[in-house]
């Protein structure tokens, strides 16, 4: 600060006996295409992908897709932010990966695993002959490396809380260039979902770069497009910052169809970025662009009526596994190069002493009405949410979690019971020492959405004597703000689901030490008793394969988060995405990454436009 819910769960044959899970390699010979322009350059390796689809795809043409933010970095390891990992979850691969559309589990760069009875030992068999987009093998060398890229304690990698137990990393051997071992010091729930979240990057190409200490500005935008080494099934052709993206197929991926053909089909990948969501949808409208993964409830009527005239299919998702929210900046200094002192805030003391009392956090979430946020700002089309697990979430969704909803009188009384007062007869709310009681609240401009929602926030707390002044950034901006200079008093945004959606990949939010744990990032230790528990019931959570021991941690997690009222929850949007007709093997789904998940089986089969 994101394939129906299927947790990554260990199987229950686990407890009884060996594991193996293989699944079926395609081998070949010659890559070479339908006569429809590109011919595979290069000889398949032994060990290749064969990916599942309803058709039979042919090569050439580009997917063109609309964003209101472009990616802040290209490095699979460092990226954070949506608008990052939407691109580098393309570039590069996991040992493993998840089926969105089977939701299963499936093999990536290893072709098969095992694990012990224990759950403590995990094995991987990497494909042999899988290469780098230079051409490059694929190696053991190099999981070992990402890995310690991941563990480096300065640059904690958001993954670094997933890949350890009790604050330790795991032992992990290479016994051959195409083996890799992790033992585990006890079993863990989401051992799979963590290894393969580890996105694996070229040591040959990053060595270097990560002993010399700048790791972290690899691979950035201004990286040239040729010197940017992937694994995954794209390579970046191009970048122009606030204009577009476009990515190529890596002529050197393992990936091939049911025929044995090399994948993906398309030629090209296209983002636009352009600066807002109307801007979107005219460019949608105007045929530029093939899909949305971000539109306005407001404009989902529009879309319907479109849909013959506009050759699209407005496809319905139910709601959105992504989470809004705001909160109060509770951050402290941690880095020792500061100019402040160690520890010290960084909002007005006035304001932190305001923002640390869960008296004030409860009051401000009383005093906003969500229904009408829904029948406003969404247009009718969003849920009441309390949790981190959204209604979208058929696993791990618990409706009987609430949290402090509408309430103005209530709100009032607890202001009032922090003392503040309107001393002065206008209307709104003074502190004890006659200081208006008043915050800021930054969101990304870009998002109609969450601009809206901030202004009727700002409303609702106005009619109980509160001064909110939404100020709408750019994106980038925000997460400068967000991560490194913490410049904010209250911050609204949200959260995309983990794949698969387990609790236990929310652990770098639920954690005091995490990088997510956004109202107070990488505490070297809980600094209030709420988060003390929640570091030991999210440990708890992860540390066992007992069904009902995850479920009750889980909503003992969500029961302490809304004591402490540490987010202010706001209404979940329930998700329709426009996609263009004419294209085979497109099927949205509400898991991360919703529309892109299998792009590389995705295949143009009306004539290219563009």
């Amino acid at each position: 600060m994101s394939r129906s819910w299927s947790l990554r769960t260990l199987p229950t044959s686990l407890a009884s006996g060996l594991l193996l899970v293989a699944f079926v390699a395609g081998c070949g010979g010659g890559g070479g295409g339908p006569a429809s322009g590109w011919k595979d350059p290069n000889p398949l390796p032994p060990d290749t992908m064969r990916f599942v689809a309803d058709e039979i795809g042919k090569y050439g043409g580009r997917f063109v897709i609309g964003a209101t933010s472009a990616p802040k970095t290209f490095n699979g390891l460092m990226a954070n932010e949506t608008s990052s990992t939407d691109v580098t979850q393309l570039l590069f691969m996991g040992l493993t990966e998840y089926d969105n559309g089977r939701q299963v589990d499936i093999p990536m760069i290893a072709k098969t695993w095992e694990t012990t009875p224990d759950g403590r030992t995990w094995t991987f068999h990497m494909r042999r002959g899988a290469a780098f987009s230079d051409g490059h093998p694929i190696t053991s060398a190099d999981v070992a490396f990402s890995f310690d890229v991941c563990y480096d304690p300065d640059l904690h990698p958001s993954i670094q809380d997933l890949i350890q137990t009790d604050g330790k990393r795991w032992e992990i051997t290479t016994p051959d260039s195409y083996t890799v071992v992790f033992r585990l010091p006890r079993p863990y729930a989401l051992a799979l979902a963590s290894i393969a979240s580890v996105r694996i990057m070229p040591k040959h190409a990053l060595e270097a770069s990560f002993k010399a200490g700048d790791f972290a500005s690899a691979y950035g935008t201004s990286t040239p497009p040729e010197s940017i080494v992937t694994s995954g099934a794209w390579r970046v052709k191009q970048f122009v910052a606030g204009e577009k993206l476009v990515l190529e197929r890596n002529p050197y991926w393992f990936g091939v169809d049911a025929k044995g053909q090399r994948l993906p089909y398309l030629d090209e990948l296209v983002f636009v970025f352009v600066p807002d969501q109307n801007t979107l949808a005219l460019k949608f409208q105007a045929g530029d662009l093939d899909a949305l993964d971000n539109v306005k409830p407001e404009d989902y009527q529009t879309y319907e009526d479109g849909q013959a005239a506009g050759a699209y299919k407005l496809v319905s998702l139910g709601p959105s596994l992504n989470s809004n929210f705001m909160w109060f900046n509770l951050n402290r200094v941690r880095d020792k190069g500061s100019k402040r002192p160690l520890g010290s805030i960084y909002v007005d003391p006035v304001k932190y002493a305001w923002f640390s009392d869960v008296r004030f956090r409860r009051a401000v979430s009383m005093a906003i009405d969500r229904g009408a946020i829904i029948r406003s700002v969404f247009f009718g089309e969003a849920t009441k949410n309390w949790t981190l697990y959204t209604a979208g979430n058929k696993q791990w969704h618990d409706a009987s979690v609430q949290g402090a909803d509408y309430d103005p009188e209530g709100a009032k009384r607890l202001f009032a019971e922090i003392g503040f007062r309107d001393s002065n007869g206008d209307g709104m709310l003074e502190d004890a020492k006659g200081r208006p009681v008043s915050f800021t609240i930054k969101t990304n401009g870009d998002n109609v959405t969450r601009v809206s929602m901030a202004n009727f926030i700002k409303d609702d707390l106005a009619k109980v004597g509160i001064r909110c002044v939404p100020t709408p950034v750019d994106f980038n901006t925000l997460i400068v703000n967000l991560r490194e200079n913490f410049d904010y008093e209250a911050l609204l945004l949200g959260l995309g689901a983990g794949v698969p959606p387990d609790p236990g990949m929310s652990q770098n939010v639920v954690r005091s030490s995490g990088l997510t744990h956004y109202w107070n990032i990488k505490q070297p230790r809980p600094e209030t008793p709420a988060e003390a528990e929640l570091d030991s019931l999210i440990t708890a959570n992860v540390g066992t394969i007992d069904p009902a021991v995850r479920h009750a941690t889980s909503r003992r997690i969500c029961e302490i988060w809304n004591e402490q009222v540490f987010t202010i929850w706001l209404p979940t949007v329930n998700t329709k995405l426009p996609v263009r007709n004419g294209f085979g093997n497109l099927h949205p789904v509400v898991i991360p990454h919703r529309i892109l998940w299998n792009i590389d089986r995705v295949f143009r089969k009306a004539p290219t436009r563009r």
